[in-house]
């Protein structure tokens, strides 16, 4: 099946014939050429704002940072591409409470592998996990864990429908992704996520126990314990969480936004491929373990594949409504039974104390620092990524 993404660039529900029932069916992107021919005379007609004030990026992404990526966007980057990798990855469509949701599905030849099903986040998308598919599906190394990869795009995100009612939060997206898997065959299965799919994850461990086989996440969510204090915490972790204080003064000013305005956002971002691409990249710049730079630490082709996917699929104001549903919402208490294991890399901008962490996640098997990384770990550093899985799951 071929599906024209975003034809009219204003619904990415647009005309896929999947119905009311339970079908699961293969899904082809295609990029129409006038949609890239007007992308390309809107990045030619880009209008910045004056550069800012100041030397370094307290006021947001530079302008002269913007101006070479709308440049690189242009004359660089090939969408076709991006959708040639993708199709030939195994993508398909399925409607799940009325709504079309979009996957990846790849599996394994090993017979010994095991579902896994792999949760982006804001500002993120499928494109997260392309460099990880193989070692994840289909190790060098025979006694290296092998998976059958789900990943799917959250409601609102991608090439995911839209939701067009309220209701499509965190706990009603994990349920979703239970029926997902059901259609899949995948009885019993393995979850990871980061950001917002840390917190699908989270939420498909604590309500689903009998189905999550165990779990894995880069920023597992929990409230402090009663009676815990900050100065009895280690060093590190004090520091920590001083960081994370630091972030919600100065650094997340996107999310008050989002979570209160996103369709008034969605304007921007929806109409304005500079304020798409200026918006996603700022977090890839200062959420990665490279710095606020030019260069962060996600190769520019595929920071742009995933701006690319925000502007075709016309997300900026869908994406940004799931903050509006779920944030605050979130329940940070509520137990977490399954087999856990937890991955804190250093850039990552909300790390939790370990005693916390294992106050919720009952069974926690496995933590580990490392010394790189950060909240694009999957596209940072991809290799220790997989060593990340492989050590949780592998057992």
């Amino acid at each position: 099946m071929s599906r024209d993404a975003a034809v009219d660039r204003d619904a990415s529900a647009a005309a896929a014939p999947l119905g009311a029932t339970r079908d699961v069916v293969p899904f082809e992107l295609d990029i129409p050429d006038a949609q890239v021919a007007d992308l390309h005379e809107r990045l030619r007609r880009v209008r910045l704002p004056e550069p800012e004030p100041v030397d370094d990026w307290s006021q947001g992404i530079p302008a002269a940072v913007v101006a070479e990526l709308c440049r690189a966007w242009l004359e660089e980057h090939d969408v076709h591409a991006l959708a040639a990798e993708l199709n030939g990855r195994g993508q398909y469509r399925t409607v799940i409470d009325g709504l079309g949701i979009h996957f990846l599905h790849v599996e394994s030849p090993r017979h010994d592998a095991q579902p896994l099903l792999i949760t982006h986040g804001w500002p993120g998308s499928v494109v997260e996990f392309l460099d990880v598919l193989d070692a994840l599906t289909t190790p060098s190394d025979p006694s290296a864990p092998a998976f059958h990869v789900v990943a799917p795009s959250l409601p609102g995100f991608g090439f995911s429908d839209k939701p067009t009612t309220t209701g499509w939060g965190v706990d009603h997206i994990a349920d979703a992704w239970v029926e997902l898997m059901d259609r899949l065959g995948y009885d019993r299965f393995l979850a990871q996520g980061g950001d917002w799919g840390a917190m699908v994850t989270t939420a498909l461990g604590a309500r689903h126990p009998d189905r999550v086989a165990g779990l894995h996440t880069t920023m597992p969510l929990a409230a402090r314990p009663e009676g815990a204090r900050t100065e009895d915490l280690p060093e590190l972790e004090q520091r920590w969480l001083a960081q994370a204080r630091e972030f919600r003064e100065v650094g997340s000013g996107y999310s008050g936004q989002q979570r209160t305005r996103p369709q008034t956002l969605g304007y921007a971002l929806v109409d304005s491929p500079a304020g798409q691409l200026a918006w996603i990249a700022e977090k890839f710049a200062v959420w990665t373990d490279g710095g606020a730079t030019l260069e962060p630490s996600v190769p520019r082709k595929r920071l742009l594949d995933n701006v690319a996917v925000y502007w075709f699929g016309a997300s900026g104001a869908s994406s940004a409504r799931l903050y509006w549903e779920s944030f605050g919402g979130v329940d940070r208490s509520a137990p977490v039974t399954v087999p856990s294991a937890v991955s804190i890399f250093p850039a990552e901008m909300a790390k939790m104390p370990r005693s916390w962490v294992e106050a919720r996640y009952t069974d926690l098997r496995y933590w580990n620092v490392l010394d790189r990384g950060g909240h694009f770990a999957s596209l940072e550093v991809p290799e220790l990524f997989v060593a990340e899985l492989r050590g949780a799951f592998g057992s």
